[in-house]
């Protein structure tokens, strides 16, 4: 069993996985199973479950922003950085605006169904382009240090979609902290009201 927001096995005794590919593939597959909790599940489940959907996706994208593209740039490229961040600035819109809409409606559904595709294609980009260039040009231990990395910006990274900030590195280390602390209270508020 593992925690699929951070990578680390548990409750088997065995080590972090902290090589940042592996950290992003295990997130990857639960993305994956979220969206298929949100399609199956009615009312407060369904809520529930799009919620840990928003908030695992706003903080895997943008520690990909800030750990994972500056690398990416360097062993894939320029160009295949950039259009990983300009697919993720438009997944932030897209996430953006699921979360404005009642998850039960037909609205909902639709626009559900068309950001899965939108996001399984930028994982299968990821996975094929950019994670393959990752691990050709930077050894294991460099790896885990960026998986090191990509955890910590994870646990200080917003929970709610920021499109002004998406793909933007720079705005994410600049706003980033205080929109997470933002976040991080309305999602409080929001439990306890519930």
């Amino acid at each position: 069993m593992s925690d699929t927001t951070t990578g680390r096995a548990t409750g088997t005794g065995s080590a972090p996985r902290e090589d940042v590919v592996d950290v992003l593939l295990v997130q990857h597959e639960r993305i994956r199973w979220l969206f298929g909790q949100v399609r199956t599940a009615h009312g407060a489940e369904r809520k529930e479950a799009f919620d840990r959907l928003r908030m695992l996706l706003a903080v895997h994208e943008t520690g990909e922003e800030l750990v994972v593209r500056p690398a990416a740039k360097k062993a894939a490229g320029e160009p295949e950085a950039a259009a990983r961040n300009a697919e993720e600035a438009e997944a932030n819109r897209a996430l953006l605006e699921l979360e404005r809409l009642d998850v039960d409606s037909p609205e909902f559904d639709a626009r559900l169904v068309a950001f899965q595709q939108a996001v399984e294609e930028h994982a299968r980009h990821e996975e094929t382009e950019e994670f393959p260039a990752l691990r050709a040009a930077y050894d294991t231990d460099r790896r885990r240090a960026m998986g090191r990395r990509l955890l910590a910006a994870e646990r200080l990274a917003p929970t709610h979609p920021h499109p002004g900030t998406a793909g933007k590195p720079a705005l994410q280390w600049a706003v980033g902290p205080f929109a997470s602390l933002l976040d991080r209270a309305k999602d409080a508020y929001a439990a306890h009201r519930d």
